[in-house]
C-alpha cells in the first residue's frame, strides 16, 4: 500500500475530532477522594508533604466532602488519627471513635455522597503496624479479628462500603463473615488486594501518623517485583468474597493492574497513591511540569490501563479543571 494512504495524524489535527475518537473517557464520576479525619473540633492542618491535603476534625471534614459533593466527586474515603493508641488498635473498633463520628456526621450532612472507610490498624496501633505482635512479628490470625470489629463498627456507623488495607490472610472472608452475622450482608467490600510494600506511601505515613516505630511492612505487604504473586492474592480475595479489588499503588503498577482487569469479573480500583501526587505537586511548585496536563495524563494512564475506579487526592484539582 503506498505511503499516503495511511495517514494516522488526519485524526490528530481537530480538537474535536481528537475527542472524538480518543479510546479511554477520564471522568470525574471515576474518581474517590481520600480524607483525614483527627479528633478535636475547628481541626485544619495541612499535611506539608502534600499540598491541598488537610487533617481535618469532624466537623471541618463534613464541610469538605460537602464541597467533594458540589464537585462532582461521587465517593470518599477515610482514614482516621485516633485520640490515644494501644498495641491492639482498640480505637480501631471504637463506635465513638473519630471514623465512625465522621461517618455519622457525613451521612446525615452529605446523604448523596458515597462513604467508604478504610479498614486496618497501623493509624490506631502504638507500634505502627497493620496488625497485633507477637514478638516483633504481625500474628496474622489474631488481627483478624479486629479487623472484622472495626469493619462491623464503620458498618454500624453508616458506612456504604469497606475497604480492608492490611493484607493479612484471610481478612476479607473474616471481615465477610463478621458482616453477614452482624446483619449487612448487602454492605460491599472493596479490597486492597494487591498491595505492594511501596516507596511511595511516604508523605501518606505523615498524614495518617502511621510510620511504623520499627522494622518494615515488606512481611506482609508485596514484593514490587511479582505480579503472578498478585493475581493469586486478588482470586483469593475474590473467593473470599470481595465486590471490588484494587491494586495499590497506581503508577508504578500500570501492569497489574492490566493483568487484573483482564483475569477476573470484577470491578477494579486504583489507588494513586501519596507519593505519585506529592512529585508533581513539588515539581509543579519548583515549575518543572505542566501540573493539569501532568495530572490528566497520569490518571488517563490508569484508566487505560483498565482501573474502573481510581482513588486519588488529585480528585478535587480534577474536577474543578473539568
Amino acid at each position: 500500500m503506498a505511503f499516503p494512504t495511511q495517514r494516522p495524524r488526519r485524526v490528530r489535527g481537530n480538537a474535536i475530532l481528537r475527542e472524538l475518537v480518543r479510546e479511554t473517557q477520564l471522568d470525574v464520576r471515576d474518581l474517590v477522594y481520600p480524607m483525614f479525619v483527627v479528633p478535636g473540633r475547628g481541626v485544619a492542618r495541612p499535611v506539608p508533604s502534600m499540598p491541598g491535603v488537610t487533617q481535618l476534625s469532624v466537623d471541618r471534614a463534613v464541610a469538605e466532602a460537602r464541597e467533594v459533593r458540589d464537585l462532582g466527586i461521587p465517593a470518599i474515603i477515610l482514614f482516621g488519627i485516633p485520640a490515644t493508641k494501644d498495641a491492639v488498635g482498640s480505637e480501631a473498633y471504637d463506635p465513638a471513635g473519630v471514623v465512625p463520628a465522621a461517618v455519622r456526621a457525613i451521612r446525615e450532612s452529605v446523604p448523596d455522597l458515597l462513604v467508604v472507610t478504610d479498614v486496618c490498624l497501623c493509624e490506631y496501633t502504638d507500634h505502627g503496624h497493620c496488625g497485633v505482635l507477637r514478638g516483633e512479628q504481625v500474628d496474622n490470625d489474631p488481627t483478624l479479628e479486629i479487623l472484622a470489629r472495626e469493619a462491623v463498627c464503620h458498618a454500624k456507623a453508616g458506612a456504604h462500603m469497606v475497604a480492608p488495607s492490611d493484607m493479612m490472610d484471610g481478612r476479607v472472608g473474616a471481615i465477610r463473615d463478621a458482616l453477614d452475622g452482624a446483619g449487612f450482608a448487602s454492605l460491599p467490600i472493596l479490597s486492597y488486594a494487591a498491595k505492594y510494600a511501596s516507596a511511595f506511601y511516604g508523605p501518606f505515613r505523615e498524614a495518617a501518623d502511621s510510620a511504623p516505630q520499627f522494622g518494615d511492612r515488606r512481611g506482609y505487604q508485596m514484593d514490587p517485583a511479582n505480579v503472578r504473586e498478585a493475581l493469586r492474592e486478588v482470586r483469593l480475595d475474590v473467593e473470599e468474597g470481595a465486590d471490588i479489588v484494587m491494586v495499590k499503588p497506581a503508577l508504578p503498577y500500570l501492569d497489574v493492574i492490566r493483568a487484573v482487569a483482564e483475569t477476573f469479573d470484577r470491578p477494579v480500583a486504583a489507588y494513586n497513591v501519596s507519593g505519585e501526587y506529592a512529585m508533581v505537586k513539588a515539581a509543579a511548585a519548583k515549575g518543572w511540569v505542566d501540573e493539569e496536563r501532568m495530572m490528566r495524563e497520569i490518571l488517563t494512564s490508569i484508566r487505560r490501563a483498565g482501573a474502573d475506579v481510581i482513588l486519588t487526592y488529585h480528585a478535587k484539582d480534577f474536577a474543578r479543571r473539568a
